[in-house]
């Protein structure tokens, strides 16, 4: 019996990992037309998200918010700085320091891009308090994994 239960532990369908990363994708083909329209990609439109909540912050947080490293960063911020949408600059306390702000561009983006989450709700055919309920539950998961994972 035990044979048995291990097989079945094996079999794509069961796993979680799996369900996540194929919803992942399922997210990219839903934004990537509305996105197109604001003429970001996914990852660009999470940086516009950090930056339109929070202006000209360090370069780092930004990398620590969205759980990016520098590596995948800083090409990213590279493209929409040649887009006109973003500035970078050493921070005048500390030069060691890149801090990343909105141009006027990309402030005006912002109203572009109110529809986005609608849209993405819409799609999903659930109710706005379903889906937090689910986005609180990935963010333990994600949580928790990381923490075992040191």
């Amino acid at each position: 019996m035990t044979r048995k239960r291990d097989d079945e532990a094996l079999r794509l369908s069961r796993q979680l990992c799996f369900a996540v990363y194929s919803t992942a994708h399922a997210f990219n083909r839903a934004y990537r037309p509305l996105l197109a329209l604001l003429d970001l990609t996914y990852p660009q439109y999470l940086i516009m998200l950090t930056l339109w909540e929070r202006d000209d912050v360090p370069v780092k947080e930004t990398g620590q918010q969205l759980h990016l490293d520098s590596g995948t960063l800083t090409p990213l911020l590279k493209r929409l700085e040649a887009a006109g949408l973003v500035r970078r600059r050493r921070d005048a306390a500390d030069e060691r320091q890149v801090r990343i702000g909105l141009t006027p561009k990309g402030r005006a983006l912002r109203d572009k891009a109110h529809s986005v989450p609608r849209e993405i709700l819409c799609a999903s055919g659930r109710t706005a308090d379903e889906l937090h309920a689910l986005r609180a539950e990935l963010i333990t998961l994600r949580d928790r994994l990381n923490a075992a994972t040191g």
